[in-house]
């Protein structure tokens, strides 16, 4: 959700394209455009469901969800790994582009502080529609504290980069029982980097811990370690993403099956088939695990290899989301957050928590059905359609400095 922008070199023909890809305005490859594009819709589901259901209820509670609110939930697991890991490899694209490696770990410290930034106070104010009340620890933080991180990293070989995220992506679970709750700078940095929940600071403070960020940072020094994938010619680039693609997901199978490592929460035989396959796939996201990671990431790389081969009717709009990341976030958040406002208001709901407590506490028997939910889902998009387009087009046709902030 930021500008780094990807590319293709034109290493196979004088005009900067490479045959036989998909490719839109400027070089950019669209396939991972309409990557972004699709998981971000996907985001606007999940995040207007926060405010029209009953926040009481986890949906990922097999014990109280239902199996269609399971997979409602579920299928937007996809969004923030796509996101971090694809930011990882635009990092390394934009070190092809002429960029030095000092100027890009400037350029990743400068974008990752103006997300964080971003986080206290857009996205803080849009969250709750109130003043700030906690510091926000949630995707623009794990985003922004990850391209940090990787502004350090690039000055190692990019096979110690990947190895390294690896490494934080396959064994942070070992460390899943240590959980502290005393205070202290040791406490604090720990519970930043692996333990979620809310972190109390002095004077009343403190930190909303959503995205621990030991494994955020692992996805996207393995998204910058891939990005040399996305250089290579067409038909290589496709073998390569479906093999990774079946690979990973293969993994996640395989290790989930065995129920030993990966996850905190070990899947059970349920009451029905349907349930024990959402067992089987509820993975912990809040820190991502191990086995959700690979749930996720090989889906997501199978699908680049294909997406460049949608209908044009279907990938026109994705591309135009996927090519303004941040400016689609910004916008969907108040605006998720105003559908929940008005379907409350409309119909007769209590509406003055969605001024104080939400999302994170709903009144009680406060509810609306998912069919609402998903009806609320494809207004948003509607409605975001034509301001995205037409920022697509302002940062297609205009370089102005202020533009690579969005």
């Amino acid at each position: 959700m930021n500008d780094l922008e990807v590319h293709t070199r034109a290493d196979d023909t004088t005009s900067g394209r490479v045959e036989g890809d998909r490719e839109g305005a400027n070089g950019r490859l669209v396939s991972v455009d309409l990557l972004r594009g699709t998981v971000m819709i996907l985001m606007v589901l999940d995040h207007v469901r926060d405010y029209l259901m009953d926040a009481r209820v986890d949906p990922t509670n097999l014990g109280v969800a239902s199996p269609a609110l399971f997979f409602t939930r579920w299928i937007t697991h996809f969004c923030a790994p796509t996101f971090i890991f694809l930011a990882g490899a635009s990092a390394f694209l934009a070190g092809t582009r002429g960029k030095t490696q000092g100027q890009l770990s400037l350029f990743l410290v400068k974008r990752g502080l103006w997300l964080i930034l971003l986080e206290q106070t857009w996205v803080s104010v849009s969250l709750t529609f109130t003043l700030p009340k906690v510091i926000l620890a949630l995707i623009l933080w794990a985003i922004g504290w990850s391209m940090i991180a990787l502004a350090g990293l690039i000055c190692l070989p990019r096979v110690a980069v990947g190895a390294i995220g690896i490494g934080l992506i396959a064994f942070h679970n070992l460390f899943d029982g240590v959980q502290v709750e005393s205070s202290g700078v040791g406490s604090l940095l720990w519970r930043l980097l692996h333990q979620p929940g809310f972190v109390p600071l002095t004077g009343g403070l403190g930190i909303l811990e959503g995205y621990p960020l030991i494994p955020w940072i692992g996805v996207m020094a393995v998204g910058y370690a891939f990005g040399p994938v996305l250089l290579v010619p067409p038909d290589r680039r496709r073998t390569i993403l479906v093999a990774l693609g079946i690979g990973l997901t293969l993994g996640f199978v395989g290790l989930r099956a065995l129920n030993v490592y990966g996850d905190p929460r070990p899947w059970t035989v349920q009451a029905t088939p349907l349930l024990t396959v959402a067992s089987f796939l509820n993975c912990l996201k809040y820190p991502p695990s191990l086995l959700y990671l690979l749930m996720t990431l090989g889906p997501a790389l199978f699908a680049l290899a294909w997406l460049d081969r949608l209908p044009s009717f279907l990938a026109g709009p994705l591309a135009t989301f996927g090519r303004v990341p941040l400016f689609f976030f910004l916008l969907q958040m108040p605006l998720a957050h105003g559908l929940g406002v008005a379907v409350a208001a409309l119909r007769g709901q209590p509406v003055a928590w969605l001024f104080e407590t939400a999302p994170f506490q709903s009144p009680e028997g406060y509810n609306n059905s998912l069919a609402t939910v998903y009806l609320c889902w494809v207004v948003a998009i509607a409605i975001l359609y034509l301001p995205c387009r037409w920022f697509a087009d302002v940062k297609r046709r205009r370089r102005d400095p202020w533009l690579s902030y969005f």
